[in-house]
């Protein structure tokens, strides 16, 4: 099968076994990675609220544990929704921060190219598995809470991941807000949005 009739495949039905064991795989190592590349941050911040510090690996987790689910026959959609929803918040979040880093003259480094394509990776992933999923309203209320308190935390308490370089605190914010409002209109008004 051709790279094209893959990709055609997996946008007409991701929820196969040979799409989801791979990333199951991948978003577990890429959770423990995220958990590693966190833990400076997470050893400053007060254990109660380390649920909201690693942004980027928790959604992967939720990612992982949504597959391994659905592989074993169990379907929650509100599972599904938070990892899907945060994937693509926070993919495109990063994606953001690291352009602007390397547009404002930051080196092109190894590791900010792995994390620029991971999170890319992790945006198309939520967004192909997103718009699959049947999210009920209370569902989709429920993780659009999650996404602002996140939001809150991050940049009212300063939990938000540490920036590439200073000056990027109004644009962090403004994609966080731009990213939670986007995702939660997707699962609060599916129907409107497919058309």
């Amino acid at each position: 099968m051709n790279p094209f009739e893959l990709w055609r495949e997996l946008w007409k039905n991701p929820w196969q076994k040979r799409f989801l064991i791979p990333l199951l795989v991948i978003n577990f190592f890429g959770s423990i990675y995220g958990y590693y590349w966190y833990g400076g941050q997470l050893s400053e911040t007060p254990p109660a609220v380390w649920p909201l510090v690693p942004d980027s690996p928790l959604s992967t987790t939720l990612f992982a544990l949504m597959a391994g689910l659905f592989l074993l026959g169990l379907r929650s959609g509100a599972i599904g929704a938070l990892a899907c929803a945060t994937c693509i918040k926070y993919g495109l979040w990063a994606v953001v921060l690291i352009t602007d880093y390397w547009l404002s003259g930051g080196e092109i480094a190894l590791t900010e190219v792995f994390l620029w394509l991971s999170h890319l990776g992790m945006a198309l992933e939520g967004w192909i598995y997103l718009r699959t999923l049947r999210v009920a309203p209370v569902q989709g209320a429920g993780v659009l809470a999650w996404m602002i308190l996140n939001d809150l935390a991050d940049y009212r308490y300063q939990l938000h991941p540490y920036f590439y370089m200073s000056g990027q605190f109004v644009l962090a914010l403004s994609t966080a807000l731009i990213m939670t409002a986007l995702t939660g209109l997707r699962l609060l008004f599916p129907a409107r949005l497919r058309r």
